[in-house]
């Protein structure tokens, strides 16, 4: 079971990607118009989220069509009202009595001192971003949500490399295919699951990696700011699944992230994983949460390959 691809691999799912080069910010949206059963795990001890109760298992809502993923620390989160637009627009979202509230999850990174800290993803960006979501995009790196997110960040951003967007996808043997969409801004280094290599990270002054988990381990006190990480995963399935079960999948998801960034989940990262169920495929829940800790690790390290690394 080989992997490549990217989360647009799922039939009813597409993304798109709008950034400011010049402010060095973005989001990204995952758009699943037909409706996706959706699951999320927090990890991370520094998050930033919009509307994640509505995916937990005993919350009303029972689908959602869109999450976004941004930049702009908590400023960000306004961004979301842009997808809500482009939903309404298309008469997307919970019915009520008065018309559809398109309830939109959302998740942020922080990346404001990388570009200009009054550069943020507003309700334009996003809008635009839904507006030109393809089932076609395949863009990886420093696009959308990735465009200031940085990683290894413990001794500031002097020797901090960059991260961005990453993607992944498979089918098992059963016919189900998983995917998974990862953004890495990391406090943590990325290190390759296969070799145990560190392939971006935190370096010193002459350029090496100083392994940040090591670091950690022998210091007594952290230098500089380090509150500053997130990675946040998006994984897709066309595996039927309640919201149990997605929920599940999240959180199975982040075994993912542990794997490649060391060390993650910290009290300086915000890591969120969401998980949408858009198909009837037959699958073992605990299967697809096997694939998806495997695809966000795999997407973790493109995206930082992807970036430069």
């Amino acid at each position: 079971m080989a992997s490549a691809g990217y989360i647009t691999d799922i039939e009813g799912i597409k993304v798109g990607h709008a950034h400011d080069e010049a402010g060095v910010t973005g989001c990204t949206v995952i758009l699943a118009e037909d409706g996706a059963v959706g699951g999320v795990d927090v990890r991370g001890s520094a998050p930033g989220t919009r509307e994640i109760e509505a995916l937990k298992p005993v919350r009303l809502v029972d689908r959602i069509h869109a999450v976004l993923l941004t930049g702009g620390s908590a400023f960000g989160l306004r961004a979301t009202e842009g997808v809500q637009r482009y939903l309404e627009e298309k008469d997307i979202g919970f019915p009520t009595s008065a018309g559809k509230v398109p309830v939109v999850p959302s998740a942020v990174i922080y990346d404001l001192a990388v570009g200009d800290a009054r550069s943020r993803p507003d309700a334009e960006m996003a809008y635009k971003a839904a507006k030109e979501a393809s089932a076609a995009e395949p863009r990886e790196g420093r696009v959308g949500a990735g465009c200031g997110a940085t990683v290894g960040k413990i001794l500031g951003y002097d020797g901090c490399m960059h991260g961005g967007v990453g993607g992944a996808s498979l089918r098992l043997p059963g016919g189900a295919v998983v995917a998974a969409l990862a953004v890495v801004n990391a406090l943590g280094d990325v290190v390759d699951p296969a070799t145990g290599e560190i392939v971006a990270g935190a370096r010193d002054e002459h350029g090496d990696f100083i392994n940040t988990a090591r670091f950690l381990m022998e210091t007594t006190s952290l230098p500089g700011s380090p509150y500053e990480n997130t990675t946040l995963a998006v994984i897709a399935t066309t595996a039927r699944l309640n919201k149990e079960g997605a929920t599940k999948v999240a959180q199975m998801a982040q075994d993912g992230v542990a794997r490649a960034v060391n060390p993650a989940h910290t009290m300086y990262d915000g890591d969120v994983s969401f998980a949408l169920s858009v198909g009837n495929d037959e699958a073992d829940v605990n299967v697809v949460g096997v694939a998806a800790a495997k695809l966000v690790a795999e997407a973790i390290v493109r995206a930082v390959r992807a970036s430069g690394a």
